[in-house]
C-alpha cells in the first residue's frame, strides 16, 4: 500500500511574498535561487520541505535547487532533518540557534575591524581621504562591537 504524501500548495499572496523577500535577500548578497529557497522556507506553512517540493514550488531545475540548497547549507542558513522510516532529507531555515549565530556575527565584525586596523597601519600616508574613510569605518565597527552586547541584553530583558 503506497503512502499518500501531503503536497504543499502556495497561495498567490505567498508566491508574491516569496518573490519580494527573495529580492531583499538578493540585495543582501544571495543569488536568486538561494534567495528564493530561503524565502520559500520562511513563507511556506510547512517549515520543513523535501528537495523535490522545493524544486517544484519554485519551478527550479534539480541542479539549481541542489546548488542553492548546498550554498545555504554551507552558509549555515539551512539545516536538514530526517524522519523515521524515510530516506529523504527535509530542509528548514536554521532558526533554532539564531542567538548564537548573531553572537558569532558580532565576533566576526570585531575580527573585520582588527583586520581593517592592520590594513590602515600599512596604508601609505599619500592617500589621506581613503585612509580617513577606512578609519571611520573601523571606528564604526568598533562601536557596533561595543554596543551590541548591551542592546542584546536590553532586548532579552524586554521579553
Amino acid at each position: 500500500m503506497a503512502k499518500t504524501e501531503k503536497v504543499t500548495q502556495l497561495t498567490k499572496d505567498q508566491l508574491q511574498l516569496i518573490e519580494r523577500m527573495g529580492g531583499v535577500l538578493e540585495g543582501g548578497g544571495l543569488a536568486p535561487a538561494p534567495a528564493r529557497v530561503s524565502a520559500l522556507l520562511l513563507v511556506s506553512h510547512e517549515t520543513e520541505l523535501p528537495f523535490e517540493e522545493i524544486s517544484r514550488l519554485l519551478n527550479l531545475s534539480k541542479s539549481a535547487t541542489s546548488n542553492a540548497i548546498n550554498l545555504l547549507l554551507t552558509f549555515q542558513r539551512l539545516e536538514y532533518v530526517t524522519r523515521p522510516g524515510e530516506r529523504r532529507r527535509y530542509f528548514r531555515v536554521k532558526m533554532f540557534n539564531w542567538k548564537e549565530d548573531m553572537k558569532e556575527k558580532f565576533v566576526a565584525v570585531g575580527q573585520m575591524s582588527a583586520m581593517y586596523k592592520e590594513v590602515l597601519r600599512q596604508r601609505p600616508k599619500s592617500t589621506p581621504e581613503f585612509n580617513r574613510g577606512l578609519a571611520d569605518m573601523t571606528d564604526f565597527l568598533d562601536h557596533i562591537v561595543k554596543e551590541m552586547p548591551a542592546l542584546f541584553k536590553k532586548w532579552e530583558q524586554k521579553s
